[in-house]
């Protein structure tokens, strides 16, 4: 789905990461002027690199933890897609304050700074954590149980302050509860790293991946490509569509298990060997959600959302690209 939207001053926090950095060239694509903040914690340089000669492109290397410089980037700024997070089950239950730092105190910042430079819009990646403990399938938006993590809080937080800040201050927001994101410039290294590019390094490689638990958890995981079409979808969106949350995922599920052996068959296209790498099963990871399926009837009625990309489209997609890049 091709989205119009085209000669507006657009905000990427974290626009140096994996999904803001995808998000920055489809918006230079459609002749938008972009902001990219980022201070490299996360993001890569590497993932913008293409776009520094672009006139249209302007990168501001700092930190949503500092007020100012969330007010400088979001100056004269139409729209935010807001990015920036320290994301990572592990990482925030093995270090919650820096991740409340930065997902709540620096999405504060960023409201506050949207607000005070009267930006029309404000879109932030909310997270499927939210739905932690709830063992209802699929997952509707007003269907939510207690947290599993620290990331998960600080995510729903983030809901509760944008939605203060629609009611007390007017300031428009869309929160997209991203689930299992994947696809081009994903990291596919690092203690954190994602499962479908850490997979897919490691079986190119012929290494035995590690599934925690039995490989039967389950996982809406969503192409890239949808993402950037619900983001873009939620800056055009009528004003009645905004101040909620949307599911932003492709409406399936699949099993850890099933994603291995879809890997295996694709990438023994390009490798020779890769369908006989066993697999190791591990313990089950402290934080983790069980099954994750969304329901996104909300998104299409609202947004006109249409996912184009199911599961082994998308693999195939990202295999390429990392076949060639890593």
């Amino acid at each position: 789905m091709d989205v119009e939207i085209s000669g507006k001053k657009i905000l990427v926090t974290g626009g140096a990461g994996f999904i803001g950095s995808n998000l920055c060239e489809a918006l230079l694509n459609k002749k938008n002027k972009v902001i990219c903040l980022d201070n490299f914690s996360t993001g890569k340089r590497a993932n913008i690199s293409s776009f520094l000669e672009n006139s249209d492109f302007t990168l501001i290397e700092g930190d949503i933890r500092n007020l100012d410089d969330c007010i400088l980037a979001t100056s004269g700024v139409d729209y935010v897609l807001h990015q920036a997070a320290l994301g990572s089950v592990p990482r925030s239950i093995k270090d919650p304050i820096t991740s409340n730092d930065v997902n709540v105190s620096g999405f504060l910042n960023m409201l506050i700074a949207a607000r005070d430079n009267n930006v029309k819009r404000f879109v932030y990646a909310a997270s499927s954590s939210t739905y932690g403990d709830s063992e209802s399938l699929p997952k509707k938006e007003d269907v939510i149980g207690k947290p599993l993590s620290p990331y998960a809080i600080t995510k729903y937080v983030n809901e509760l302050y944008a939605d203060v800040f629609n009611k007390t201050y007017g300031l428009e927001t869309i929160g997209l509860r991203y689930f299992n994101v994947f696809g081009r410039r994903q990291d596919a290294n690092g203690a954190y790293a994602a499962v479908i590019p850490k997979f897919i390094n490691q079986l190119m490689n012929l290494v035995s991946p590690t599934i925690n638990g039995d490989g039967l958890h389950s996982r809406d995981f969503t192409y890239i490509d949808n993402i950037i079409q619900i983001n873009l979808l939620s800056l055009i969106a009528d004003k009645s569509a905004t101040n909620t949350v949307y599911n932003a995922a492709f409406g399936d599920r699949n099993t850890l298990n099933d994603l291995v052996l879809y890997l295996k068959e694709f990438l023994s296209e390009y490798k020779e060997g890769v369908k006989n790498v066993d697999v190791i099963y591990g313990a089950n990871r402290v934080g983790d959600i069980a099954h994750s399926h969304a329901e996104i009837k909300k998104a299409i009625d609202n947004l006109n959302y249409n996912p184009e990309f199911s599961l082994k489209e998308g693999l195939r997609e990202s295999i390429k690209w990392y076949v060639e890049n890593l």
